[in-house]
Order: structure tokens, then C-alpha cells, then sequence
């Protein structure tokens, strides 16, 4: 080494926040735990909050919002219409993802339903990059057909490919070639691809997939809830973007589509709220007819004023610097890590909310029909209180025509990770409870139904451990 030179060294890095309150939270039993988790039907879903010591089951509406946002509330304007809170949001909206309609929504699903009704016809294909729960169940519902066109890579748990959400071009053509473009009312891509573990697409295939509409007259719909953490990915490992801000790269995602469905209980950093932002004022004047029906008036869709003030802060401070998403997904490769150097089978690379549980690998001896992941999660439940939660069989559920269970190639337990809520020991607590829980997981038995719900099965079935 150069006389001159120093040896660089890794330094520890830390949460971009100070703690100004605090939630107490118990520790359980083991013996309460097994009771509470009986009582649920062995669904995390159905476990009370308080019976839970660290809550990983969703990173939706779970976030701690900051002493700007708690500030924002006090300024709500309940006005039933014409809000000034509303006009605020609006302008935070147009501001960061620079769409010019917004349409808001008490929360995502909200602003899915409605994009649903105001697109889809029945026949229609919908093609996407991986389903989403939710999302599919609006596109059934409205009788349209989904069709994923995620790149293979997606559906391998063990891959290292740094865009598993990519849309497969060809894949998306084949749909186009077999419906015709007129049966395809537009394509579904969902940024951070929750199902395939949090994984993003990168900037080059968005727009290739955008051209790719025009030429057909297709419209391009982001679900970009997660919009903000798949930039983050695209900085780091995309060519030529590693000097642009998040925000600046947040902006050029959204400039590739016609229009976004947004679930702010992630990303923007509020408890409740969502919105559909679309650039054609007719479709906007359409989906706010259906919003007064469905939501609430169109400036305030479901939301209370106060919500869209914190919303409006919200929005602007997850990109006012790339400090916090960079300690945000920090926190979650800090997990991932601690559990792929013990060897636990998780999805890779590490996602953007969450870490991914490989349960058909970790219980291999629990058949698909037999539900691997819904039993993973009940069992690292008991062990230490930790609630995760099942995206495997029971949340693919069953197809329309067959009745057959959608079979789908990734079984996996998700352990996400709310915004600004844990620090690094709780994520260390949570490590050594899956890494015991895999020590023994031949310990582990299959479950069956109890209850199946017709529809998005995963939040109400109860099911029985079997043998």
C-alpha cells in the first residue's frame, strides 16, 4: 500500500431519526402464544395485536409518522368539499410523482377497484408483472383475465438477477398477439415487486415496456406504492444513475406511465390513505364519478382532512434526502444478512419492506397442498411472538374456472419491516427466532382448512395443524 494511503474501513451507520415517543410492547409466554395462536385458527392474520411482541405482518399503515406530520394534523380542514387539505395533497402529489389528476382514496384497494371498473371489460386480459392479491382480485371482479408477464427470473427464489420485477417483453407481446390490443386495456406494473420478495424493475425495461404500449395503444399503470424503495434499487444497481437523487428517479418512473395506483400506508408514511393519479383529465372525470359513489367526494375520497395533511408531509419527506430510504432498506438487508449467513433459505436479492422466507425449502417435507408457509409463520409465532405473515398457496388462491388451488412456484414467509417503528435489536431478536424455528422445522406439521373464505382467503381462513 502507497505510503500515503489509508486503509478504508466499514462504519456502522444509524437510523436518520431521533425516538420522541415510545409504545410499550410485551413479551408473551410461550404458553400464551400457543393458546393465541390456536384461538387464530393458526393464521397470524387473526391474532390480536396485543398478543404480539414484534409485528412483521405488514408494512401497511404500520409506520411512525414524524413530529412534521403529528404538526400537519392539527391543520386538517374537514370541510366537506372543496378541502383545502385536499388541495395541498394535490399539490404534493403533482409536485413528487408529477402526475397531473388525483383522485384519492381511503387506501390502495381503493384506487384498484376503481381503475378496475373504469378500464376492464369483460374478456379483457390484464397482463402484470406478478399478481398481487388485491390487485388481481379488482381485475377478476371487473371480468378481467391476469396474465403475468414477470421475467422467469422472478419465480427463483435463488437467483441474484437485480431486476426480477422486469417485465418479460416477449411474454407481454405473446398476450398483446393472442387478445389483440383492443382486449388489453393496460398493463399492471407494480414497482418493488411484492410477491417475488420485494423485488424491482429497472428504468431501461419500464420504458421499453412503455414504448411497447404506445405502439399499441395500451395504457401502462404503475402500481407504485413501493415506488420510492425501487428507486433506491435502481441508484444502486442500474449504469448511469448512481449520481441522481431518489427523487429525481422517482420522477422518471412515473414519467414512463399513464397513470399510478398508490397505497400511501407504505412509501408516504401515514397510517391510512391512497390515491389514483392519472395524466387524461377524461379518465380522471371518470373514476371521479365512480369515487363519489365508492369512496367519498372527490376532494376528499375517504380520507378525513387531517389524513391528507399528513399524507401531503408524508409525501414530500420520504424524498427530501435519500437518507431515509437508504437507512429504511438498510435495516432490512441488516436482517436478510444475519440470516443468509446462517445459512437460512431466503429470497434473493434482499427485497425493498422485507425479508423473504424460502418455506418450501425450509420445510420440504410439508407438500404445497399442506400449506408450508402458512405453518412457518404460525411456528415462528410461538416461538418468540414474532408475526410474519403467509405469501405462498393460501394467498394465490383458487382459480375461477377450476376451483383448483393456484399452485404458485414461490412459498414464502414475509417478514416486513414497518417504517422508522424497530431498531437494529429488535431485527436481532428476530433473527435468532427464525434461525431456532429452522434448527427445527422437521418439528413442523402441514395444516388444512378449517374455513376458506371465497375470496382473498389469506385474511379470514382458520385452519388446523394436520396430525
Amino acid at each position: 500500500m502507497d505510503g500515503d494511503s489509508k486503509s478504508v474501513r466499514a462504519r456502522s451507520w444509524a437510523e436518520p431519526f431521533r425516538i420522541k415517543m415510545v409504545e410499550p410492547i410485551t413479551v408473551t409466554t410461550r404458553e400464551h402464544r400457543e393458546r393465541a395462536i390456536a384461538s387464530a385458527g393458526w393464521n397470524t392474520f387473526l391474532l390480536r395485536a396485543e398478543d404480539v411482541y414484534i409485528d412483521l405482518l405488514t408494512d401497511s399503515g404500520t409506520n411512525a409518522m414524524s413530529d412534521r406530520q403529528w404538526a400537519a394534523l392539527m391543520l386538517g380542514d374537514e370541510a366537506y368539499a372543496g378541502s383545502r387539505s385536499y388541495y395541498h395533497l394535490e399539490d404534493a402529489v403533482r409536485e413528487v410523482y408529477g402526475y397531473e389528476e388525483l383522485v384519492p382514496t381511503h387506501q390502495g384497494r381503493g384506487a384498484e377497484h376503481i381503475l378496475s371498473q373504469i378500464l376492464i371489460k369483460p374478456g379483457d386480459a390484464v397482463p402484470g408483472n406478478m399478481y398481487f392479491t388485491t390487485t388481481r382480485f379488482h381485475q377478476e371482479r371487473a371480468g378481467g383475465r391476469f396474465i403475468d408477464v414477470i421475467v422467469d427470473e422472478a419465480h427463483d427464489p435463488a437467483s441474484t438477477y437485480p431486476f426480477k420485477g422486469n417485465v418479460d417483453l416477449a411474454k407481454f407481446q405473446a398476450v398483446i398477439d393472442e387478445y389483440g390490443a383492443d382486449r388489453v386495456p393496460y398493463i399492471s406494473v407494480e414497482t418493488n415487486v411484492n410477491m417475488a420478495g420485494g423485488q424491482p424493475l429497472s428504468l431501461a425495461n419500464l420504458r421499453a415496456t412503455y414504448e411497447l404500449c404506445r405502439a399499441n395503444g395500451i395504457y401502462l399503470m404503475l402500481d407504485a406504492t413501493r415506488a420510492v424503495e425501487n428507486a433506491w434499487f435502481i441508484k444502486q444497481r442500474e449504469p448511469g444513475y448512481q449520481d441522481r437523487s431518489v427523487r429525481e428517479i422517482l420522477r422518471e418512473i412515473c414519467r414512463y406511465s399513464d397513470g399510478a395506483t398508490v397505497s400511501s400506508k407504505k412509501d408516504n408514511l401515514v397510517n391510512i390513505g391512497g390515491f389514483l393519479a392519472l395524466r387524461d383529465a377524461e379518465l380522471a372525470r371518470r373514476a371521479r364519478g365512480l369515487l363519489v359513489a365508492f369512496e367519498g367526494l372527490h376532494t376528499y375520497g375517504g380520507m378525513s382532512g387531517r389524513d391528507m395533511e399528513a399524507l401531503a408531509q408524508g409525501i414530500r419527506e420520504m424524498v427530501e434526502t435519500d437518507d431515509h430510504i437508504a437507512a429504511r432498506i438498510g435495516q432490512v438487508e441488516y436482517l436478510g444478512k444475519k440470516l443468509t449467513d446462517a445459512g437460512v433459505p431466503v429470497v434473493l436479492p434482499i427485497g425493498g419492506h422485507g425479508v423473504f422466507l424460502d418455506a418450501r425449502s425450509i420445510l420440504a417435507h410439508i407438500p404445497q397442498e399442506q400449506f408450508p408457509a402458512q405453518a412457518l409463520a404460525a411456528a415462528l409465532y410461538v416461538d418468540s411472538g414474532v408475526r410474519s405473515m403467509e405469501r405462498g398457496v393460501v394467498s394465490a388462491g383458487r382459480d375461477p374456472k377450476t376451483g383448483e388451488n393456484h399452485l404458485p412456484k414461490l412459498e414464502l414467509v414475509r417478514l416486513t419491516i414497518p417504517r422508522r417503528v424497530y431498531t437494529q435489536a429488535h431485527m436481532d431478536v428476530v433473527a435468532e427466532s427464525v434461525i431456532e424455528v429452522c434448527e427445527h422445522a422437521s418439528e413442523i406439521a402441514g395444516l388444512r382448512f378449517t374455513y376458506e373464505p371465497d375470496d382473498l382467503r389469506f385474511f379470514l381462513a382458520r385452519f388446523e395443524p394436520i396430525g
